[in-house]
């Protein structure tokens, strides 16, 4: 059953949202020939979103804005915003697609923290629990959220190789490794770790962003090794990057790669 809508705050919620992407403003003539309005409707629109205080018409230039009401509204969704909300919210839809753990982590020092943990449904699984550290060099999300960091930064979290805290054999152990790994994560928008914080868990990540274009997070998705493959992998890097990027929006990015 189609849901019932009102026509005219449609077409207010048009204006303003016609209006978020321009920087300059637009006069009403634009603003109607842009929407397919009438001239007399694209006029009332206006002048109540002015009168409400959504809109700014400029007497000297005849152009239309946003309104100091309008940034109220962004900065109520913002307060409303949560990382481990949000995160729990996207892995969850991404753990019902490929039925293995996916998890949210943050970067605290050169730790990777696990704030989200949605468990694999098959009975040969990860096992971590939210609230959870380890090194960052160690797992995929980890190295995301380095790899978002400059070379400054890195120089003061590992300034030698002794820096690196190894958990396995094949654990990054130098920081010409780190950052030869740190770059091809760079490069291609995704992250791996082929047993490094468990020798029987691989896993792939992709880095969130918030509304200042601030990674903010990684989401990974871990498998044991013995459902691991090449192809496997291609599919869950599809999905976590599917799943960041849907994670990012909705945390209010301005754009996503």
């Amino acid at each position: 059953m189609a849901r019932l809508t009102a026509p005219a705050l449609r077409r207010g919620l048009d204006v303003l949202e016609l209006l978020a992407d321009e920087d300059a403003g637009l006069r009403v003539p634009e603003i109607t020939q842009r929407l397919d309005l009438p001239r007399a409707s694209t006029h009332e629109l206006v002048n109540t979103l002015v009168d409400r205080g959504y809109l700014n018409l400029s007497k000297e230039t005849g152009r239309v804005t946003l309104g100091v009401n309008a940034l109220r509204l962004g900065a109520g969704y913002e307060r409303g915003l949560d990382v481990a909300t949000v995160g729990r919210e996207c892995a969850t839809e991404v753990a019902a697609e490929c039925r293995e753990t996916v998890q949210i982590v943050v970067r605290d020092g050169a730790d990777a923290v696990f704030i989200v943990r949605i468990d694999s449904t098959r009975s040969v699984r990860l096992v971590s629990h939210v609230g959870s550290r380890i090194p960052a060099s160690c797992t995929a999300g980890g190295k995301m959220l380095l790899a978002a960091l400059p070379a400054s930064e890195l120089d003061v979290l590992f300034p030698t190789d002794s820096a690196l805290v190894a958990m396995t054999a094949n654990s990054i152990r130098t920081r010409e490794r780190l950052d030869g790994e740190l770059s091809t994560a760079r490069r291609r928008g995704w992250s791996q770790e082929n047993c490094e914080s468990n020798d029987d868990i691989a896993c792939v990540a992709a880095p969130v962003y918030d509304r200042h274009n601030a990674c903010v997070a990684a989401m990974s998705i871990s498998v044991p090794v013995l459902r691991w493959s090449e192809d496997e992998r291609d599919r869950y890097v599809e999905l976590v990057r599917s799943g960041a990027a849907t994670m990012s929006q909705r945390l209010g990015v301005a754009t996503v790669d």
